[in-house]
């Protein structure tokens, strides 16, 4: 497990509406704002226990290159989630608040086990919740 996780978004407003919608069902909150504007600031989720976090942020962090840029290379991030029912309504709260979607909700692999549904955010990320079957 990461201990958190950073990034960089163009739209600090419009970011914060989809994910504070899509990671809701799957028990991550907005746990700190220290948004300036749409452009300036950052956006801290997590669970409750904070055993670890997501940051998103707008403008650019200090440990960026002059070349680096939002949404230049989308990413792909995978959460975990504790049902189906719960990956379902992170899909269905996605789509109500700006996503895109990018694979509905269902069983994936050759063997089924992996029930999983994936949204693209407003800078073209990949956001994907699944559960595997236990």
């Amino acid at each position: 497990m990461f201990d958190h996780l950073g990034i960089v978004v163009r739209d600090l407003a419009a970011s914060r509406v989809f994910y504070s919608a899509c990671l809701e069902p799957l028990g991550l909150r907005l746990l700190e704002d220290h948004s300036q504007s749409s452009r300036e600031g950052w956006l801290v989720y997590g669970p409750p226990s904070r055993s670890s976090f997501l940051v998103v942020a707008a403008g650019r962090p200090g440990y960026w290159t002059s070349s680096h840029q939002a949404s230049a290379s989308p990413i792909h991030l995978a959460l975990a989630a504790e049902s189906t029912a719960a990956v379902d309504a992170f899909h269905r709260a996605g789509l109500e608040s700006g996503g895109r979607d990018n694979g509905p909700p269902g069983s994936r692999g050759p063997s089924g086990t992996y029930y999983a549904a994936y949204l693209i955010d407003p800078d073209g990320n990949n956001v994907e919740a699944g559960r595997r079957a236990r």
